[in-house]
């Protein structure tokens, strides 16, 4: 090229501003969209294609897909990317899927409890995350006060009812008086069996008391523990008395349990129990579970219950089994042996036959108080 041509800089000079100029365009486009504030545009045009391939839902596969960290790599996830949880089994009901994830971004989710906790049971858990806002009562009554709401019904209006057979607390305390089954169907009426769980003085026979249970610790040492499908949560009410805070874990079957827990004043945990418990290793005072560990759950998901129980136990924790329910030998042959090979130590251990339908049955209860070994225990 020749210098000192005054066409040939002139060209050369337009051809760089040229370039510079589509540079500009192509980087301020790229940053304007990757900004835009409406993400779900952006979202949903990325994964439609993908949605299409597996007949799922955009927004499912935008709540579940990795993403990239806007920073780079991160030695603490030791990945650029993180991947958000959501249960394995989710994909296989992509009908139901579809229902769960059709709704309108930043809008309004669907009134879809019933819905919800089908997809939850059949092993879609955690629930994907929806970018919308949940049915809610439009005149959501404060909560009674501590300690006044731990004994009070709460407000017919802290409830949206729609998933519900009864419309009103009222009607859920009367089903104690109906013979259809509902699960736990007389837990509402909080001045009937609740009032009187656990509070005997001494233990008598399968009927383990908090009191006697408390004392084989150390005063003080029992702070902080979960009830695994604890109903209305009376047990995490009677130790939070005690200065113990219990962690509930319970789903609405038929009735708002996880509101109703709540509205007294402790902690709900909306999840099943297929799911790892969400606690970490060795942390945990206390560990109770009534009538909900049994006999009908697979042997396999029990035994990994039992491990993931002793995981969260710190050495010298207590798991309280209430009122373990088996068949004949069942206890002998399968749940004994199981149990102990996890590794607790026994502290008490309760049998007996559960007499309300009839002896021909063979029907048996354990109750058991089992220690995590302070020594040890790995």
């Amino acid at each position: 090229m020749d210098s000192h041509n005054p066409k040939t800089n002139l060209l050369f000079i337009s051809l760089l501003l040229f370039t510079n100029l589509l540079t500009l365009f192509f980087s301020s486009t790229f940053y304007s969209s990757s900004c835009n504030p409406n993400f779900s545009t952006t979202t949903a045009a990325a994964v439609s294609s993908a949605a299409e391939d597996k007949n799922l839902p955009p927004e499912f596969l935008a709540s579940t897909s990795g993403q990239r960290l806007p920073l780079g790599f991160n030695k603490n996830f030791d990945s650029d990317t993180i991947n958000p949880a959501a249960g394995k089994s989710c994909a296989l009901f992509p009908a139901e899927i579809r229902r769960y994830m059709s709704y309108d971004v930043n809008g309004s989710c669907p009134d879809d409890e019933v819905l919800a906790q089908k997809l939850l049971l059949k092993g879609c858990e955690p629930l994907p995350r929806r970018r919308c806002r949940p049915a809610a009562q439009s005149d959501y009554p404060p909560p009674f006060p501590l300690p006044k709401s731990q004994w009070t019904t709460p407000s017919d209006r802290s409830v949206v009812w729609t998933a519900y057979t009864c419309k009103s607390y009222a009607c859920l305390i009367n089903r104690k008086n109906q013979k259809s089954f509902d699960d736990c169907k007389d837990c509402f009426d909080l001045h009937f069996r609740e009032k009187n769980r656990w509070m005997h003085h001494k233990s008598e026979g399968l009927d383990l008391s908090i009191d006697d249970v408390m004392a084989t610790r150390k005063p003080g040492t029992i702070r902080i523990g979960l009830d695994i499908g604890g109903g209305v949560a009376t047990f995490a009410v009677r130790m939070r008395e005690r200065n113990v805070t219990i962690v509930t874990t319970s789903l609405n079957l038929n009735g708002p349990f996880n509101s109703f827990i709540a509205a007294r004043g402790v902690v709900p945990l909306y999840m099943s129990i297929s799911q790892r418990l969400p606690f970490f290793d060795n942390t945990l005072d206390i560990v109770h579970s009534m009538h909900v560990l049994s006999n009908w759950i697979p042997e396999t998901l029990l035994q990994f219950l039992l491990f993931d129980v002793y995981r969260v136990l710190r050495p010298g924790g207590l798991f309280w089994l209430d009122h373990f329910f088996c068949v004949g030998d069942q206890l002998e042959k399968v749940y004994g042996p199981m149990i102990q090979n996890v590794g607790f130590k026994k502290v008490k251990w309760v049998t007996g036959r559960k007499l309300d339908r009839s002896p021909d049955l063979k029907e048996m209860y354990l109750s058991a108080l089992l220690e995590k070994p302070s020594k040890n225990s790995w």
